[in-house]
């Protein structure tokens, strides 16, 4: 089994910043993706960003060119730093990460953290 430990989640002003941290612990053999989707109230739960082994990232359309993920292997942790928060990205944010092993890919989700952005 795989824990997941996201933190960095809060109440800050539109225009502000963020950063999210997720660590993964337990029986982590190989990582492939690290990543974070979010789901708003009354909405389903949409792709933030990820991270694939290979260094490729993915974002959603919503918040390309103001999100930046970012992994640290060495510490089976991945990062999403918000700039520029608006009302739009208020939402609970859940860690992501597919763990590979044998043949078998597994998916592991966070708790979620609240990110409120509200004046």
């Amino acid at each position: 089994q795989v824990q997941l430990v996201e933190s960095g989640g809060g109440l800050v002003q539109p225009g502000g910043s963020l950063r999210l941290s997720c660590a993964a612990s337990g029986s982590i053999f190989s990582i492939n993706v690290m990543g974070w989707y979010r789901q708003a109230p009354g909405k389903q739960r949409e792709l933030v960003a990820k991270s694939s082994s290979g260094g490729s990232t993915y974002y959603g359309d919503s918040v390309l060119g103001r999100f930046t993920v970012s992994r640290d292997n060495a510490k089976n942790t991945v990062y999403l730093q918000m700039n520029s928060l608006n009302a739009e990205d208020t939402a609970v944010y859940y860690c992501y990460v597919q763990t590979y092993y044998s043949g078998r890919y597994s998916d592991y989700w966070g708790q979620g953290t609240q990110v409120t952005v509200s004046s």
